[in-house]
């Protein structure tokens, strides 16, 4: 049994996806992600995730190629009791080994087709086979069970396909065997956090700068871009929860340190509409949108937070120019010789939507969302945003996207949300150093 930094810095781990409705997208593969952070959490370093085909001699020579470079290997899918499904037989081969009969997986399946009334098919009994030299993982959940190989200093795990049948038997089967023969292999700690309004390259060389002296083989940094900012996700290894922290704090104080302004949240899954609602609970204000080329997605993204009635008034989608004049309040004059993409259309719908719906602040959109409608002097891409706070804060952005509609819905929206963040915050600069345009 393994301990300490050598398994830490040593033991490395591969995953096979199998199946040809991975790879034509018929079904989208989660389970390699979800694998991959899985193991990575408890220590290992996950080198290659393999995508590949149903076929035979395809898995026999990839779980090969795996196992000779590699301490851990981890496959899904291809064992079920059709002609497709081909792991079972591939591994078998590859071992030079025939199979035994579980009786308590054959017990099993047996029970589960008698519940559901189900014939009980001849093809359903090489369910049980299992390679001479694996060993059973029973599978409570689903009629395959998964198959543990022990190959001197290696191992391989051979998983169904169906995503919660392969988490459980993780979690149940093999997590417990790999504490078994590895120990704690270690403790990874990961820390996200969450940046808006900010590009990549803006935040690495200018506002972060060289960090190199907080990095090493232990500390990691990685930039995640997204539409909306960059998600830093910081890594460090450790014996126990407590040792990689004390190796990841440095990091994380210094990030903080020069980049405080455009940190909206910590966490993974951590969104800038649950930020921006947190704010607007504290300090007891309420929101209301006025959308013309989001369509409502703001809104619909404040209300993806549970409680988002403390704080979110509602929202007007005023995609039509009628509805800006009539539900708005929108200036025909305004609308005539600006445009409905402009500023003072913004400007004029955030306030009005304020004003109808009795809300603190107001946030609008209006933009040539695409492909088509641009023109020389407003192209596609080209986004207002307007912001209203009665007797503090006026004004509206004019940004420039890009030429994919569901794109420059997603920027805005992001935007948008950024900019209610910042106003909150007190903090001067806009998102992406926008400028405001005042009424």
């Amino acid at each position: 049994m393994g301990n300490g930094i050598w398994n830490l810095l040593t033991m490395k781990a591969e995953i096979i996806s199998i199946g040809n409705e991975l790879l034509n997208g018929d079904t989208v593969n989660t389970n390699a992600a979800w694998l991959g952070e899985f193991l990575t959490g408890i220590g290992f370093e996950v080198v290659r995730i393999h995508t590949i085909s149903d076929g035979h001699n395809v898995i026999a020579k990839t779980v090969d190629t795996a196992l000779n470079e590699s301490d851990l290997v981890i496959s899904t899918g291809g064992l079920g009791p059709t002609h497709d499904d081909m792991t079972k037989k591939a591994v078998a081969d590859l071992f030079g080994v025939g199979y035994k009969r579980d009786q308590q997986v054959l017990a099993h399946v047996q029970a589960m087709f008698e519940k559901r009334n189900i014939p009980f098919s001849k093809s359903n009994y090489a369910q049980a086979e299992i390679p001479e030299n694996g060993e059973t993982l029973f599978n409570k959940w689903g009629t395959a069970p998964g198959i543990w190989f022990d190959l001197e200093d290696k191992h391989l795990a051979v998983l169904p396909g169906v995503p919660y049948e392969m988490k459980h038997l993780i979690k149940e089967k093999v997590a417990p065997k790999l504490r078994e023969h590895y120990g704690e292999v270690g403790f990874l700690y990961s820390k996200y956090l969450k940046t808006a309004g900010v590009g990549e390259s803006i935040l690495s060389d200018e506002i972060l700068g060289d960090l190199s002296l907080y990095l090493n083989e232990e500390v990691k940094l990685a930039f995640l871009p997204n539409l909306g900012g960059v998600t830093l996700r910081l890594m460090a290894r450790g014996q126990d929860k407590e040792a990689a922290w004390s190796k990841l704090k440095p990091l994380h104080d210094v990030i903080y340190e020069k980049a405080a302004p455009f940190i909206f949240g910590e966490g993974k899954h951590c969104s800038i509409s649950e930020a921006v609602g947190d704010l607007l609970r504290e300090q007891e204000l309420r929101i209301a949108t006025a959308e013309s080329c989001t369509g409502g997605l703001i809104a619909s993204s404040i209300t993806d937070i549970a409680g988002s009635s403390d704080y979110m008034k509602g929202g007007i989608v005023s995609y039509a120019d009628s509805v800006k004049l009539y539900q708005l309040g929108v200036l025909s004059d305004t609308l005539e010789s600006e445009g409905a993409v402009s500023k003072k259309v913004a400007l004029q719908m955030a306030k009005g939507v304020a004003e109808k719906l009795d809300a603190d602040i107001g946030i609008s959109t209006t933009g040539v969302a695409g492909p088509g409608g641009g023109s020389e002097e407003k192209p596609v891409g080209t986004v207002w945003i307007g912001f209203y706070q009665k007797e503090k804060q006026y004004f509206a952005v004019k940004a420039f996207f890009t030429k994919d509609r569901l794109m420059n819905k997603e920027r805005s929206k992001m935007v948008a949300l950024e900019m209610v963040r910042r106003v909150l915050k007190g903090i001067n600069t806009m998102p992406y150093d926008l400028k405001k345009e005042r009424a």
